[in-house]
């Protein structure tokens, strides 16, 4: 890509004070949409879901871990290769100490439809502490359209059913699993559905893209480029979309 016009210290002033009026509408503009999000309605969860995880079974309410709110992660996972797909992974390198998000009375688990000895063997070779629940064998990603199968919901991936993504070329999240980011909320023993996001829609949590988007030569990958973290040393990185 070409580099940055070279020019006076002046002029660069002048230019960098005209992005900033365009920045300060930006961050105005997203505030704004934060908040029109955090006032949208929510739906009572009225399905016993069970999960399995490293003490065993666990509801959805066990997620929480005592909190009043839950962001779940559904983590694509690669079943040909049993192993994490290489996107997701890059999300979760960019989550930081849990503690601040648990001061703020908020829980975050990720939720993959694979075995969970799979899952314990993979976060273990990523050297991750987040919490990791299978959901193999149930509903919970078929219901929040994280996983999809014809066999067991109609097929919705972003809010678009099967016509509208084959119609769009995007026929690849008509079927098996997906990524996607579903946010809860609990009062007392009541667990609501409050957010769900797919496609773009978790890339704020992508913290070396928030980075690269502050320099000169932008990104440079896209997400499925970067191989999972103990793959920097010239093998290939698993496949994935």
């Amino acid at each position: 890509m070409e580099l940055p016009t070279i020019t006076s210290r002046d002029e660069w002033l002048k230019a960098r004070k005209a992005l900033l009026v365009k920045e300060k509408e930006a961050s105005r503009a997203r505030d704004a949409l934060h908040a029109e999000r955090r006032a949208l309605p929510m739906v009572e969860i009225d399905k016993d879901y069970v999960l399995q995880g490293p003490g065993g079974k666990a509801g959805l309410i066990d997620l929480f871990d005592g909190r009043r709110q839950l962001m779940v992660y559904h983590f694509m996972w690669l079943h040909d290769t049993d192993q994490g797909c290489t996107s997701c992974s890059f999300l979760v390198d960019s989550v930081g100490d849990l503690r601040h998000l648990h001061s703020c009375d908020t829980s975050l688990a990720l939720v993959s439809r694979a075995p969970l000895a799979s899952i314990e063997r993979f976060r273990g070779r990523m050297g991750w502490s987040v919490p990791w629940y299978s959901s193999e064998g149930g509903d919970f990603n078929y219901d929040f359209h994280a996983s999809n199968d014809e066999a067991v919901a109609p097929v919705e991936y972003n809010y678009m059913d099967k016509a509208t993504l084959e119609s769009k070329g995007m026929e690849f999240f008509t079927q098996g699993d997906g990524h996607a980011l579903s946010v809860f909320l609990r009062d007392g023993d009541r667990v609501f559905h409050t957010y769900s996001t797919y496609g773009r829609g978790p890339e704020a949590l992508l913290n070396t893209y928030n980075y690269l988007d502050l320099t000169p030569l932008g990104r440079q990958k896209y997400v499925n480029e970067f191989p999972h973290h103990d793959r920097y040393d010239g093998e290939e990185p698993a496949a994935c979309h």
